[in-house]
């Protein structure tokens, strides 16, 4: 097992073969986004599930490595662009992968949007990033879905199962994309692919159960896990909704024995404070 092999390994949980990844990078895209304003404390809920990754652009991967626990993959996002830009769609690297490492990042992800004018530079950078990766012996998750003018369903089985794909032909080591809705064709293009699938979650929908049933129905179909932000850290309840993400993806049993050892480290946790609050009172009255 060489270094990239392995620390694709740790991405995927010991006992499902799954994987839960949390991306935390919509400030480059979106701004000051409802739910993202607070990174800090938004880590330290996510970090108390078992995800096996959490995704972050390089300024926020330097301020915040210290708070992704160090059995969690970091993962740093390599592309970006604006919701202001015309087109809104266009993605270019911020990133490189030696920058990325000199951060500690894990892994690398990069964005490409298909079936669009700028659809030749991404597949491009996809395709260098891969290779550069690979040479350092780092993982490479490709985030592929259909967006432009062009395209008239972006929930197209066709599209999803052409972004699933082309992640495996351009080298990726795991390929995140929509769910199309058809489990019989997406589960074909799954079971075709070599590179491992996990579905996105996109923007933030009002349902949060239909939404649930789609990531369960993905599941269903073949995927290796979820990459799901928005519609956890912009729900009104994030922690029940990473909660029922990850019981999804790994099962209830995994996360009540998750639940439970978190439980028992705090409580050890809150037991030693007090002795040593107790020991420093009866210090100060000798």
């Amino acid at each position: 097992m060489h270094g990239n092999d392995r620390k694709l390994a740790r991405l995927f949980h010991p006992h499902t073969g799954k994987a839960v990844v949390a991306p935390l990078d919509h400030g480059v895209s979106e701004g000051m986004l409802s739910g993202l304003e607070e990174l800090t404390s938004l880590l330290e809920m996510v970090s108390r599930f078992p995800v096996q990754g959490i995704m972050l652009n390089k300024g926020a991967l330097r301020a915040y490595l210290h708070e992704i626990p160090v059995d969690v993959s970091a993962v740093l996002q390599l592309s970006g662009g604006t919701r202001h830009c015309q087109p809104p769609y266009a993605r270019s690297l911020m990133c490189s992968t030696a920058e990325a490492l000199r951060l500690g990042a894990d892994m690398v992800a990069v964005q490409v949007n298909i079936a669009n004018e700028f659809e030749d530079r991404m597949l491009a950078d996809l395709g260098a990033i891969v290779d550069e990766a690979h040479g350092f012996g780092t993982p490479v998750l490709a985030l592929i879905a259909p967006k432009g003018e062009r395209v008239v369903n972006e929930m197209d089985p066709s599209l999803i199962n052409h972004c699933i794909r082309l992640g495996a032909e351009l080298g990726a080591d795991v390929t995140g994309v929509p769910y199309s809705g058809d489990a019989r064709s997406f589960g074909r293009a799954v079971a075709a692919s070599s590179s491992r699938v996990l579905v996105t979650g996109g923007p933030s929908r009002a349902d949060f159960k239909s939404f649930a049933a789609m990531v369960e129905a993905a599941m269903g179909a073949g995927a290796a896990g979820a990459c799901i932000g928005r519609n956890v850290f912009q729900h009104p309840n994030p922690t029940e909704a990473m909660r029922r993400i990850v019981e999804i993806v790994h099962g209830k049993e995994v996360l009540e024995l998750a639940e439970e050892v978190l439980r028992q480290a705090e409580e050890a946790q809150a037991a030693a404070e007090a002795a040593a609050e107790a020991a420093a009172g009866d210090a100060a009255g000798e």
